[in-house]
């Protein structure tokens, strides 16, 4: 039986980003097999103990601990990933130079030790981030709550109190953002320029910021909402808030509003209030066409919304699905037993996407996220499947796939393995945050899939521009060597993957809807 070890320390609190970051150190380990670095609350204990750990090892651990967990193949093993862990969580929080001093315990002696904050960023576990939340408005700041699992109602009462105040609530949840050319979350490095973005859909905005940046002058602000914020019970206060912040903004120009799709209701009638500047509204999977104002434009993809803002500018007119034909047609020498597309996403707003595109061109799609257009998994045998592995229950037990790239390794042999699987789909997402070469972990599983006789082929999307720090090109590189097909856009990777399972090149260069 492999070793399980646990190290634990008390009253220690480290936030979500950094304990991710510790756990993928320990799972790069020799001979770790599973990892994890979580604060002690019950929820955690209970998962702790659900991969094997004993109650002498975890008995005492409390919501105010920190506990790093591993299993390896060794003893040594175990106590190196664990040290390696306790290393990366000290390297993540350096001593400041000269005099030592102690570290702010509170939101109130934060703002009180920096002087002159704005923004206050709030990763703590889900039940407990609507309380520091409130305690940041109370400050007087804007707030960008990375935290998840925040019950709707909190986030309901947060959002009305912040817009009494005039506030941003940026969250629940809310993966990425820009603020003041600061990046916060997941973030993409961009150059500045005239086009904003507000965003109900994490990786949704990064696809348009990197977009706007490889085509255009750049992005002014990227402002994260939540998911939920066009949901009807939220009202899209916060989106609403936005909006008005970047029409009032002179660096701003051209505004781009992202989001999965919304409450009809909230939708028209945020639609309604735009038009205050030129404004591009992708409103993934929206089946309805909606009345808008004459600044309006209204489009279905994130392809779309970046090449129509910075149409706006006067930029050229990007080309991104010319020339796919080609390549489609010299991998399309498949089985023609496998016409299965199976889309393995580590980005929510990316796989919605996808969906929405392979239905129109493939009928049912089957999905753990089952939003219109999919049906929800488990699916038929022989089935169209995309699956967000960034959910909870794939992410239960291990970082998400941003960080830890090695979750998708099993997920692409297991597909390879599948007869009826003509096309592997995926993105890689880089900028700050992501795995530091997500390209290494996941290219030896591609090229395995990619090389087999009558094989599947892999269509890969990567998100990021030439100044993010896992270098782009470099990126892109390994994984066409590889084997794998790449794709301009999110969209288009779908596109081709609809191409490859319809034996049909022409696909890959259609016209948006």
């Amino acid at each position: 039986m492999s070793p399980l070890r646990v190290r634990t320390r008390g009253d220690t609190y480290v936030d979500s980003v950094k304990l991710m970051g510790a756990t993928r150190t320990m799972l790069e380990q020799p001979g770790v097999g599973w990892a994890a670095a979580v604060m002690g609350t019950p929820a955690n204990v209970a998962m702790l103990a659900g991969e094997g750990f004993g109650t002498d090892q975890l008995g005492g651990v409390g919501a105010n601990d920190l506990a790093l967990a591993v299993r390896a193949g060794t003893e040594q093993e175990a106590e190196a990933a664990l040290d390696a862990g306790m290393g990366a969580l000290a390297e993540a929080a350096p001593a400041p130079a000269g005099r030592a001093e102690r570290a702010p315990l509170t939101l109130e002696e934060a703002v009180e030790a920096i002087g002159g904050a704005n923004v206050g960023l709030v990763s703590v576990p889900g039940p407990f981030a609507a309380l520091e939340a409130h305690k940041a408005l109370s400050a007087g700041l804007h707030v960008l709550v990375f935290s998840d699992n925040v019950p709707l109602a909190d986030e309901v009462e947060l959002k009305v109190r912040a817009e009494r105040l005039g506030l941003l609530v940026m969250g629940p949840g809310a993966g990425t953002g820009m603020l003041g050319g600061v990046g916060l979350g997941f973030a993409n490095v961009l150059r500045r320029g005239p086009v904003g973005v507000v965003a109900a859909a994490g990786t949704g905005a990064q696809e348009v910021m990197t977009l706007v940046d490889r085509w255009g002058p750049g992005v002014s602000w990227v402002v994260g909402v939540g998911g939920r914020d066009l949901h009807g019970e939220v009202g899209a206060r916060m989106t609403r808030l936005a909006v008005r912040a970047l029409e009032a903004d002179p660096a701003t120009e051209v505004l781009v509003l992202v989001s999965k799709p919304p409450a009809p209701a909230v939708a028209q009638s945020l639609l309604a209030d735009l038009g205050g500047k030129p404004t591009v509204a992708a409103l993934i999977g929206l089946q309805d066409l909606l009345p808008t104002p004459r600044q309006v434009r209204l489009v279905g993809t994130l392809e779309e919304a970046a090449a129509a803002a910075v149409g706006l500018l006067g930029a050229p007119a990007p080309r991104p699905g010319e020339g796919l034909a080609e390549p489609v047609r010299q991998a399309a020498g498949l089985d023609p037993h496998r016409v299965a597309v199976r889309g393995l996403f580590s980005g929510g707003t990316l796989c919605y996407e996808a969906m929405v595109l392979l239905s129109r061109q493939l009928g049912s799609v089957y999905s753990n996220v089952p939003l219109r257009p999919a049906w929800a998994t488990p699916a038929p045998e022989g089935a169209h499947v995309c699956l967000d592995l960034g959910e909870e229950e794939f992410t239960r037990s291990r970082p998400h796939p941003m960080l830890d790239p090695a979750a998708r390794v099993e997920h692409i042999r297991r597909e390879a393995d599948d007869p009826s699987t003509a096309v592997v789909l995926l993105d890689v997402v880089l900028g700050h945050g992501s795995h530091p070469d997500p390209a290494s972990v996941l290219a030896p599983a591609c090229a395995d899939a990619s090389s087999r006789s009558g094989g599947p082929a892999v269509v890969a999307y990567v998100l990021g521009t030439d100044a993010d720090p896992q270098g782009l090109a470099d990126q892109r590189g390994q994984l066409a060597e590889a084997g794998c097909l790449l794709a301009p856009t999110g969209a288009r990777a779908a596109l081709m993957a609809a191409a490859l399972s319809r034996r049909q090149p022409a696909v890959a260069e259609a016209r948006l809807p």
